[in-house]
Order: structure tokens, then C-alpha cells, then sequence
């Protein structure tokens, strides 16, 4: 079944509503657009809404300005000046897709070897060319940076995907990381006070970030001065924490948290306030059964707070064993050699690794983080998804 993202399809999805004039794009951005013309009809196309509804065959649909507005029952259409008619007998047309954990960056370790062994710093390198093309290729009309390392360019990108300079999906640029005083990432802002956090906030949200990201080793203090900052500019606030836990965020009025249930440290072994536990949450993960009284009170908390989960199960997946889908030589032809020697170390399964690095097995942690993730949906939480595509 071949498969169509409307909004990609017709028009990228930074074009304007029906009323407003269609901007010209630049010749990078022309050669990825099939169709640029003030009416587009779609006909005959299998349509899936998102709503969860069953889809609907033998559909046209009506696209003019760059929105859809009108969906008609399948007919042969004659085409009229100015408007585009295709058959697509075959095709299924869907919504974009909407990624809610997305990098415009991937990790680098040097001289990482078979063993996963790497030297220190590991570093981020921005990905401006490259990520906003992948994503767009894969069906994501729209995307949150969630934790930025060059913000600047991240938005100057922003500002020219919106004027179709460039080719991408609409983003929504999250800011600088909100770190503590230590890192495991030289090129994250390192937070020494209440007062910092605060200020970080209020600079980069005069910038035009549209939310923020809690790193690991934020303390209680810097995590309420940002989410107070940032809620007063009606901008939101996640966190990927260890320093901090579900329950404590939550109390502090954080929006989202990161990676399922996977960091939530409130029962690895000496955890002590305000520092990242050396489990970092497999321990509290392991332990955690979805049909504890931790487990449950957990969840309430969330759900009554209103603290949104966003799933990253693909970044986990590797570790967990399975089986994978073969590799594509267009995948392997993409990366630079250095990333091709990452790419194939990183994928190879955990039992290759020293057994001394294995402290809990990373199936079983899976399946509990999909059994949480289930619970907390049954009990009215809002789950939310993305890749976190960090080269692994």
C-alpha cells in the first residue's frame, strides 16, 4: 500500500492558510514539492483522519492555500485554471505526523570502538542540513526540538523553513537545556542557581523558544524557577530527569516528562535530594510493577497534575534484543563514514557487550516502561511520542 502525508504532499507544511498569499519558494525547497499550485484534488485516495476512526475509501480531497477544506466522496474531476487534479488510485493519505521528541543534533563519541567504548567529552553535532530533510522524508510535518545545542541556528531554521527557504517541517523550538551544575554534555548551559535558571528562561523565551527541556542533574530550586519563568510566558516545560523525580517534578508543576517511565528515580538505592542516582532509574524502573501502590500513587499524581508522558521506545529498542529490520543501503549511503562505523557498533546486540555493563536486562526494562505507559494511559493520562533520534 503506498502511503501519502497530505500536507507534505501537496504543499510543505509551512504554507499559509486559504486567505494568505502562497510565499515563493527557493529552488532547494521546489525540488522536494511534487505539486505548487493554488488548488490540489486528490481523487480516489484511501483517507486515515487520526482520530482513530476507520478509514475511509474512495475519497477526494479538496487542498487550496496549503489546507485541506473539504473532504467528498471518490469522483472523476475535470480540472479548472489554477487547480491540480490527481489520480491516486492506490494511495492512503494520512495527517503529518507530529513528533514530540525530536533533535536537530546527534551524539558523537570519539574513537567509540566494538566494546562501546568511547573517549570523553561526547559532543552534539548540529545536524541544520540534514535533520529537517529526514524528518519531512519520513512523514513529520511538525516537530519539537526538545533540548537544543545551537538554538540561534535552531531558530534562524525555524524562520527560514516558515519563508520556504529551506525544506523541513514546522518547528517548535525548545531551548537551551535547563542543566545543573554538572554534565555529562560540555555544550549544555550549566545552571549555578535559582536565579540563573530564571534567567535563561526569560532570555531565550524573548527569542522565540516555544518550551523547555529539564536535564539530568537540575536541582529542585532551578527546576521551579524555570517552570515559574516559563509558565508565566504560557510556555511549557519537560524534563529528561534523575536528579529530580516523576513525583517531585510533578509537585513543581513540570508539563511533560521525557522517555516513558525509563528515568524516574524515586526508589534507586541512595538516592540522595537534588543528585542523579547512579541507576539513573533502572533500579526504580525494575522495581516499579504497574500494580504496586508506587506504581499507582505515581500515575494519580501525574494524572492529577496534568504532567503529559512522552513514550521514546524507539531509542530504547536496540538494547531490548528482537528482531530489527534489515539494513538499507539508502540508509548507510547517507552517513559519513564516521557515522557508518558508529552505526553498526551501536547496533550490535548487548550481549556483545562486558557483562559488567549489563546490571539489569534491557528486555525486561522494555516491557515494564510499555506495562507503565499503558497503565498511566488507562488511568487518563496523555501519552505523547517520539524518536529521539540521537545516533543510536
Amino acid at each position: 500500500m503506498r502511503h501519502l502525508i497530505a500536507s507534505v504532499f501537496a504543499f510543505l507544511p509551512f504554507l499559509p492558510p486559504v486567505a494568505a498569499q502562497i510565499p515563493e519558494l527557493s529552488k532547494s525547497v521546489k525540488q522536494f514539492v511534487r505539486v505548487y499550485a493554488p488548488k490540489v484534488v486528490p481523487t480516489h485516495v484511501r483517507v486515515i483522519d487520526g482520530t482513530g476512526a476507520a478509514a475511509v475509501e474512495d475519497q477526494n480531497i479538496v487542498i487550496e492555500g496549503g489546507k485541506i477544506s473539504a473532504l467528498q466522496k471518490g469522483a472523476d474531476v475535470t480540472a479548472a485554471s489554477g487547480m491540480t487534479v490527481l489520480d491516486l488510485h492506490g494511495y492512503t493519505v494520512m495527517p503529518g505526523i507530529v513528533g514530540m521528541h525530536n533533535h536537530l543534533f546527534y551524539i558523537a563519541r570519539p574513537n567509540l570502538n566494538s566494546q562501546r567504548k568511547y573517549e570523553q567529552p561526547v559532543l552534539a553535532p548540529q545536524m541544520t542540513f540534514s535533520a529537517p530533510r529526514l524528518y519531512l522524508a519520513a512523514g513529520v510535518t511538525t516537530m519539537r526540538t526538545t533540548g537544543s545545542i545551537e538554538t540561534y541556528a535552531d531558530l534562524n531554521l525555524k524562520h527560514d523553513i516558515d519563508a520556504g527557504k529551506f525544506p523541513g517541517p514546522h518547528l517548535d523550538v525548545t531551548g537551551p537545556y535547563l542543566e545543573g551544575a554538572v554534565s555529562y554534555f560540555l555544550q549544555m548551559p550549566h545552571l549555578t542557581s535559582p536565579d540563573d535558571a530564571r534567567q535563561l528562561v526569560e532570555y531565550w523565551a524573548d527569542h522565540g523558544v516555544t518550551s523547555f527541556k529539564a536535564y539530568m542533574n537540575i536541582t529542585r530550586a532551578e527546576l521551579k524557577a524555570a517552570i515559574d519563568a516559563a509558565h508565566k510566558r504560557g510556555i511549557k516545560v519537560t524534563g529528561h530527569l534523575c536528579s529530580v523525580t516523576y513525583k517531585e517534578a510533578a509537585e513543581l508543576g513540570i508539563d511533560d516528562l521525557e522517555h516513558g517511565f525509563f528515568v524516574n528515580t524515586q526508589l534507586d538505592p541512595g538516592k540522595k535530594p537534588d543528585v542523579c542516582s547512579d541507576s539513573a532509574g533502572e533500579y526504580t524502573l525494575e522495581h516499579m510493577a504497574p500494580d504496586s501502590s508506587e506504581a499507582k500513587d505515581l500515575i494519580d499524581t501525574l494524572v492529577k497534575h496534568h504532567v503529559a508522558i512522552t513514550s521514546t521506545l524507539p531509542v530504547f529498542e536496540g538494547d531490548a534484543g528482537g528482531g530489527r529490520p534489515p539494513i538499507r543501503q539508502q540508509a548507510l549511503d547517507v552517513m559519513t563514514p564516521e557515522a557508518r562505523e558508529a552505526f553498526f557498533y551501536m547496533r550490535q546486540p548487548t550481549a556483545s557487550r562486558p557483562k559488567t555493563e549489563q546490571k539489569v536486562d534491557p528486555a525486561m526494562l522494555f516491557k515494564r516502561d510499555m506495562e507503565l505507559e499503558r497503565a498511566f494511559v488507562a488511568a487518563g493520562g496523555l501519552l505523547i511520542a517520539g524518536p529521539d533520534p540521537t545516533g543510536a
